[in-house]
């Protein structure tokens, strides 16, 4: 897989979670991959400063972009 095959996987992806944190006044972008294998996100709005990102982050999106990359290691969220 190619670096652009491999950034528009982890853009469908964070397509697929991106209703679930909208419906909670929140969003998600794509900040960076790192050597194929780290990805790096920016949560934003409702997001932010919510309680459960940090689960939301490992559960929900490292999940579901794994199962589009599955050479992903690695999620992390930049504030």
């Amino acid at each position: 897989m190619t670096s652009e095959e491999l950034r528009k996987n982890v853009e469908k992806a964070l397509d697929e979670i991106r209703p679930f944190l909208e419906s909670d006044g929140g969003n998600i972008s794509l900040v960076s991959i790192e050597d194929d294998k780290r990805v790096k996100v920016q949560l934003e709005g409702a997001c932010v400063g919510c309680s459960v990102n940090q689960m939301t982050l490992k559960s929900g999106v490292e999940m579901t972009i794994k199962k589009y990359a599955p050479q992903i290691e690695e999620v992390l969220n930049i504030a």
